[in-house]
């Protein structure tokens, strides 16, 4: 597996993966309450992207390109259980919608990795 970026925990949880999906609206989370979005690792900008709400629940993973752990998706990921990444930096690239990644949130540092 490649690394493809870094970013901080919001809490600890083993590694888990998914299929990317990077979510820029409303639209999108949308898209994905038609198709069920367990399985989905989401990648969103804004720390404050509160049109994840209808399928947090389902989510695999959230990966947040900004914020900090007590940014909004960071208190409701830590509701959910769901883990989560914030201020991640890819410098190994955006995956590409479909590609399969694991999170992991099991040490200091989580990482992002192409796991296809």
């Amino acid at each position: 597996m490649r690394n493809l970026g870094t970013g901080t925990i919001v809490f600890e949880a083993k590694p888990v993966r998914g299929v990317w999906r990077m979510l820029q609206s409303p639209d999108d989370v949308l898209g994905l309450m038609e198709i069920g979005a367990e399985g989905v690792i989401a990648g969103v900008q804004d720390a404050g992207a509160t049109f994840l709400a209808p399928i947090f629940d389902e989510l695999t993973a959230v990966v947040c390109m900004s914020g900090t752990p007590s940014s909004h998706i960071g208190i409701v990921s830590r509701e959910y259980r769901v883990p989560c990444l914030m201020a991640t930096d890819l410098v190994g690239g955006m995956p590409e919608d479909g590609a399969i990644v694991e999170v992991d949130c099991s040490d200091e540092v989580g990482v992002v990795r192409a796991a296809g």
